[in-house]
């Protein structure tokens, strides 16, 4: 138990200072798991321990050790969830969501209310069907094209696409990997120990859904008037986004003397090679626009360049190369895009699960491999706009690039970014939107109204999507988040652990005997604001494996109902408001909408404390505190 509990503190640690990605350290504590037992039987074997020590079982189980070790990846949750990414990314590509943005568009005008209810009465209902972050992922260039197009600080609506996706997740078990996750390990707890935990088993597709309407409306009202209060504008609304990022100082244009010493040369070995901090943007030559890349091109008299820069460097440039300032040139985002006459000046936000994060521009050569020019990164509510080549890069970043279209298109089909405009893709299959939604129909359905479980539906569904066109054969494995597989597979085995070892026990006694003269409820209650505060600062995934077997524990120390508690740890799992690292959704929005960290605790934890009571008092209505 001593083992285990040293092993939940590290890894509490380790995921709320994302030392290491946090899927990284779920296979970690899965590996050390899996270790603890040959290790200290060869230790006792050497008389170097008294005995063993036995983590994953008991000896004398009949189930191995290893087995249960490498259960996570033989979970039904883990491949629902693998299975839910596939179908929400065919979804994704037949480009409904973009027809679905245009109307939403044309019916909100420039009404902040209009927009705010249509956010909001949007991403609910769909994050119920489709995995939310997911949703998020998808509508969130919708939403800020509203809120550039009307010139509404995308922070007024940002902020709430993350929540209501969060509100809408508790709609139906598919909703997010927390109710699969969480389903399955009930199930669990009543196949291993069906004397104690009988009652359980897996939820329903739409077992929650009546707590899931009424936390959707009363979140949703929230939204619309007390939290639209308390949503900053951190973001000045602009039309440009060079004016939104305050480019003004950073963006010049320069033109190369009869006398520079740097013509006849490349740009490479000109500029790109020397130590200058200076991105060279777009070259205009009489007539011609020239964009990325520009590294071959021979600098020639009279070359004009678009540059990013900082004064102090500007001046030594000038110098060094023999180019003069250009006057009285705004260099915004209409002069950018004008080489193309297309959307080439967008924002990225480096994704979760992004194969870049922990590296800099320098180091993943960006400009070489995407014929992109970074011009300028946001974190958080901080600009970032020189020396950026070698900040390492972190989830929620959101980059100001600029490049030619059809690196923006293969920029906007890169699993690492999301694109935080809408752009024109031609790859969309608006012909497979029947189909693809009459999928995800079918997989709701089917898991509803006949024994199959959501598991081989969910998986039948990902066949299809293949089967029908809607998705390629290469494409399935770009669709899936391979970091929230690896997550769930890691840290499923620490939950057994847990239960092997005593240590639900131990927990669950030291909640009941913390509040003896308490009546169930309150304990449903705490159990919730524990949960609901833990998944603030670690993963959703990992605080139900550690949260739901004390719950189960705590349930039959105090003769209550089984399911109900449960529920209560599901639910706050999957309501991490607080924090911008609780949830993933949270960190999709942090970059764009140029928040502070304070932002989620000023709006966030007045949502916390009424969906504690809000869901406490549901789950006593609905199901009841007695067996």
């Amino acid at each position: 138990m001593a083992v285990v509990f040293a092993l939940i503190l590290l890894a509490l640690v380790l995921f709320a200072t994302e030392a290491l990605p946090v899927d990284v350290t779920a296979i970690g504590v899965m590996v050390v798991l899996l270790l603890v037992e040959p290790f200290t039987v060869m230790l006792a074997d050497w008389g170097l321990l008294a005995e063993p020590i036995y983590v994953l079982h008991q000896p004398g189980d009949a189930v191995s050790p290893i087995a249960q070790g490498l259960s996570g990846f033989a979970s039904g949750a883990t491949i629902t969830v693998l299975a839910m990414f596939v179908l929400s990314d065919g979804v994704q590509r037949t480009g409904v969501i973009q027809i679905l943005g245009a109307k939403v568009a044309a019916l909100t005008g420039g009404s902040e209310t209009k927009q705010l209810g249509a956010t909001v009465g949007i991403v609910g209902p769909v994050s119920g069907f489709i995995n939310n972050t997911a949703a998020v992922a998808i509508l969130l260039p919708m939403v800020t094209d509203l809120a550039h197009d009307s010139r509404i600080s995308p922070s007024k609506l940002l902020l709430p696409l993350s929540y209501a996706s969060m509100f809408g997740g508790m709609l139906t078990l598919i909703g997010t990997s927390t109710n699969i996750l969480a389903s399955e390990l009930s199930g669990q707890l009543a196949t291993e120990n069906p004397e104690r935990y009988g009652s359980l088993g897996t939820f329903g597709m739409f077992e929650f859904t009546a707590l899931g309407v009424i936390l959707l409306v009363v979140g949703s009202a929230y939204l619309m008037t007390i939290g639209r209060r308390l949503t900053p504008a951190r973001i000045k609304p602009e039309g440009d986004l060079t004016a939104e990022f305050r480019m003004s100082e950073y963006l010049t244009e320069v033109v190369v003397r009869e006398d520079s010493p740097i013509i006849g040369q490349t740009v490479r070995e000109a500029i790109e090679v020397t130590e200058f901090d200076v991105d060279l943007i777009q070259l205009i030559r009489g007539d011609e626009i020239f964009l990325e890349p520009l590294g071959p091109k021979e600098i020639q008299a009279g070359d004009i360049f678009a540059v990013r820069t900082d004064r102090d460097t500007l001046v030594e440039l000038l110098d060094a190369e023999g180019m003069d300032l250009l006057g009285d040139v705004a260099v915004d985002e209409s002069e950018l895009e004008a080489a193309s006459g297309g959307t080439n000046l967008v924002e990225l936000v480096v994704a979760p699960g992004s194969n870049i994060v922990g590296d800099s521009l320098a180091d993943t050569n960006f400009r070489q491999r995407y014929d992109a020019t970074v011009l300028a990164l946001r974190r958080g509510r901080d600009l970032i706009r020189k020396r950026m080549d070698h900040t390492d890069l972190r989830v929620g970043d959101t980059l100001l690039v600029q490049g030619p279209v059809d690196s923006i298109d293969r920029l906007g089909a890169n699993r690492n970014f999301i694109l935080a405009q809408e752009v024109e893709r031609p790859d969309y299959r608006r012909s497979k939107t029947p189909i693809a939604l009459g999928i995800v129909g079918a997989v709701v359905a089917v898991a509803a109204l006949t024994p199959i479980s959501i598991v081989i539906s969910s998986l039948a569904g990902a066949l299809c999507m293949v089967l029908t066109g809607c998705l390629r054969p290469p494409e399935l494995y770009d669709a899936i988040q391979w970091d929230v597989i690896f997550l769930l597979a890691g840290v499923i085995p620490l939950g057994i652990a847990l239960q092997a070892t005593g240590g639900a026990t131990l927990l669950a006694d030291a909640i009941v005997a913390a509040a003896p003269a308490l009546p169930a409820i309150v304990v449903l209650g705490l159990l919730y604001v524990v949960t609901a505060l833990l998944t603030n600062v670690i993963s959703n995934n990992a605080s139900v494996v550690l949260m739901i077997p004390v719950a189960a524990e705590a349930a039959v120390q105090l003769n209550a109902n089984l399911f109900s508690f449960i529920l209560a740890v599901t639910f706050a799992a999957s309501t991490a408001f607080m924090t911008p690292i609780g949830y993933q959704t949270n960190l999709f929005v942090y970059g764009p909408g140029g928040y502070r960290f304070s932002d989620y605790l000023r709006v966030g934890a007045p949502l916390q404390a009424i969906f504690a009571v809000v869901t406490t008092l549901g789950i006593a209505f609905f199901w009841g505190l007695t067996p």
